[in-house]
């Protein structure tokens, strides 16, 4: 072999060997601070239930595949909201390993939810004063064995999910509760129990972390903010369209617009309702001296109702108003350096499973036909879930892809006029 083709076929080789050495390049070690914040790394709300029950929990097999889906939708870190009252949660961080493994490039984060009650939940009398001592430990027990098992994945903890707002007549708490296990899992990351960059949050309505009633203005929510790593504010201009409507109704001077700017402004001013109840969050804390970061733990838009969202109701619900809202939420938790934990990657059917049409089981971005509602059209054109499969089935267009038909769905908000 002549000594110039010997020369070319080793640097061939070496190029080869380099390309595909970084291709399978492991990424570096991040922690909470590191994501949290960064629109290189968008969060997400994921359960990934199929069935009417969460009983039938996804397989590791049905979890990759909303993995690799919400990857390529630039997903990078979950949030989810039990450790042991389901296999949830312990089979979503194996098939993050499994994916790891097979891509030392994949990257998916998990902010862990660990459910918290107050003392006879889900009961006629609930105690509100007190934690149900044997859930909530257990649940703590899971979220600490799973965040050590999965260190690499796991980087956040919250304790509780809308656990201490009122409305939650079944089962919520007051702060100190909230407060006693956040300091317990403190005490265990001092100690070396927990990872030390591990961060521990509880993720709430925004009226529990004192953007709304006074009621909730006390000492213990004051101790809980500095307690916390940073705060995750829950925020719903979707249900406050029925609760709240002052903001969603059409004013006057916009009534001789178009359906569809009429329906752009609303969006606009639900976008402006949400940014106001973080900013009532923003503004509490800071009048207690207190220095914390503020996420957004959740919020979303439902695509269906009907009851109080539907068309005889507010008019909120249809895939039109969620990708306006998505977008506008994403934008503008981006430009401000927020996560925004949206909600959800797919629609549930066990949350109302006795009524397919209620609204609760209609928030996610893509349904359980495996179909992209509006809000992610684009990316189907774009070709970014080529290859990828729900439940065995491709990914494809709510609506056949017909925007005609889709925007004939479309729901004007009421105005007194049209009451």
């Amino acid at each position: 072999m002549r000594k110039s083709v010997k020369i070319f076929l080793a640097l061939f080789v070496a190029i080869l060997g380099y390309s595909c050495s970084q291709s399978n390049k492991s990424i570096p070690e991040l922690t909470a601070a590191d994501i949290l914040g960064n629109p290189d790394y968008l969060a997400i709300s994921y359960g990934g239930y199929r069935e009417k029950t969460r009983d039938v929990v996804p397989t590791v097999d049905e979890l990759k595949d909303d993995m690799r889906i919400l990857s390529a939708m630039g997903i990078r870190v979950l949030r989810t909201y039990n450790t042991q009252q389901f296999e949830q949660a312990a089979n979503l961080l194996e098939a993050i390993r499994q994916l790891k493994r097979e891509d030392a490039g994949f990257e998916m984060y998990v902010m862990l939810g660990a459910w918290i009650d107050c003392k006879g939940a889900w009961t006629a009398e609930p105690d509100h004063t007190a934690g149900d001592e044997e859930n909530n430990s257990a649940e703590i027990n899971a979220a600490v064995r799973l965040a050590n098992k999965y260190q690499d994945i796991v980087k956040i903890i919250a304790v509780g999910n809308e656990a201490m707002v009122h409305w939650a007549t079944s089962y919520y708490v007051y702060p100190d509760v909230i407060l006693k296990w956040v300091n317990h899992l403190r005490k265990l990351r001092e100690e070396g129990a927990l990872p030390k960059d591990l961060w521990i949050t509880s993720s709430d309505n925004f009226a529990s972390w004192g953007g709304g009633d006074s009621s909730y203005h006390t000492d213990d929510l004051v101790a809980l903010m500095e307690a916390v790593d940073f705060i995750s504010v829950h925020t719903y201009p979707f249900h406050d369209s029925h609760y709240n409507p002052e903001f969603w109704d059409v004013p006057e001077g916009q009534r001789g617009l178009s359906n569809i700017e009429i329906t752009d402004w609303a969006m606009l001013r639900a976008r402006d309702y949400a940014i106001s109840q973080y900013q009532a969050v923003a503004d509490y804390v800071a009048g207690r001296g207190i220095e914390k970061p503020i996420h957004i733990g959740e919020t979303g838009w439902a695509t269906r109702s009907n009851a109080l969202y539907g068309s005889s109701g507010s008019r909120a619900a249809d895939e039109y108003k969620e990708k306006l809202y998505y977008n506008h939420m994403r934008e503008w938790t981006n430009n401000t350096g927020m996560s925004c934990f949206y909600f959800e990657a797919f629609d549930e059917q066990w949350k109302d499973q006795g009524n397919p049409l209620g609204s609760e089981n209609h928030f996610g971005l893509i349904n359980l036909d495996g179909q992209a509602k509006y809000a992610l059209w684009e990316m189907v054109d774009d070709g970014v879930f080529d290859g990828l499969t729900r439940n065995g089935v491709s990914i494809s267009k709510t609506y056949g892809g017909d925007l005609d038909a889709l925007m004939a769905d479309m729901l004007i908000p009421p105005h007194a006029e049209r009451e």
